[in-house]
């Protein structure tokens, strides 16, 4: 008896059952394109929503009816926390390195610079190097600042270096006898504070470095109370993860891992962060790249349904 003729499989884009149309064409595929000054736009237009929303609820605002008590507060909450983990121990950190001056210079020079330089470079280099996930990436950088911003409304936090400074004084006042401005909580009693104070320094006022917050324009663009969660934590994880799949040696991954590890030091040593700001950003930085990459997510889903409706009317 003759054998039965075999059935050939033929590759497409669609399947109707187990045979397939040899005839059929393929599907076109969707083509995702971006535009570099779209995405300049965006980060251009997220950084002012961001920077007027900072502001907006920031030392200014929350000192204008005199004692920021409301910052001072929560900064005793997370002293307490970290008292009941035994964590409380930034002052101590700091004091080891502060007869180094260059020392210090140095690590206020990178607190106000590498923050930003370092997250735009990196952003740069996912558009031009991965661009497959360039989207993603994107949405969890601006997702975790989001939620940076509803936590400096929401929980206000007097940094360290504030803690033993002179409470604000009326800016009339201040124009009047040329005094310093301050943000501190010198004035607010504290069961929490020692005899001799907190002992933290501000080593920007002290040591100097890119720029001063004593200026009217650091005063007036500043937030002193956006502690928490620490988006200096938050931006350099992402950095670092953000670029780990670039990098081929194992040297050069090391490396970048020291980055938030860096950033960490940084911040308390120049008495700008406690120890659980840290946690809060490393917490926003995963909750954002959640947001950001289910937005993502959906987003590709709602183009890729659109794309096969106009595949199938044409």
């Amino acid at each position: 008896p003759k054998s039965l003729p075999c059935h050939k499989t033929v590759p497409r884009a669609y399947s109707t059952g187990p045979m397939q149309v040899a005839d059929a064409a393929p599907a076109p595929v969707r083509e995702h394109r971006m535009h570099w000054w779209k995405e300049a736009l965006i980060v251009a237009l997220f950084y002012g929503i961001y920077s007027w929303t900072r502001n907006l609820f920031g030392s200014n605002a929350i000192a204008a009816d005199g004692v920021p008590e409301q910052a001072f507060t929560n900064a005793e909450r997370i002293i307490q926390w970290e008292l009941n983990l035994d964590l409380f121990h930034e002052q101590t950190i700091q004091a080891w390195f502060l007869p180094y001056e260059r020392f210090i210079q140095f690590w206020n020079t990178y607190y106000g610079t590498a923050h930003f330089i370092v997250t735009m470079a990196v952003f740069v280099l996912l558009y031009v190097r991965r661009a497959d996930v360039f989207p993603q990436w994107r949405n969890s950088l601006a997702a975790m600042t989001a939620l940076a911003i509803i936590g400096f409304a929401w929980f206000p936090l007097m940094p360290p270096r504030l803690l033993d400074e002179p409470c604000p004084i009326p800016a009339e006042i201040a124009e009047a006898t040329d005094a310093r401005i301050s943000y501190g909580g010198a004035c607010i009693d504290s069961n929490l504070r020692p005899d001799d104070g907190f002992g933290f320094a501000d080593t920007l006022a002290e040591f100097g470095g890119p720029w001063s917050f004593d200026s009217d324009t650091m005063a007036s663009i500043s937030n002193q109370y956006a502690a928490m969660p620490s988006l200096h934590i938050g931006w350099s994880t992402w950095c670092a993860i953000a670029v780990w799949p670039l990098l081929r040696r194992k040297w050069m991954k090391a490396l970048v891992l020291l980055y938030p590890g860096a950033t960490l030091f940084c911040i308390v040593v120049t008495g700008n962060h406690f120890w659980l700001d840290g946690v809060g950003g490393l917490l926003a930085f995963g909750v954002g790249s959640l947001i950001g990459w289910g937005l993502h997510r959906w987003n590709q889903d709602r183009l890729d349904r659109r794309h096969a409706e106009l595949v199938a009317v044409a």
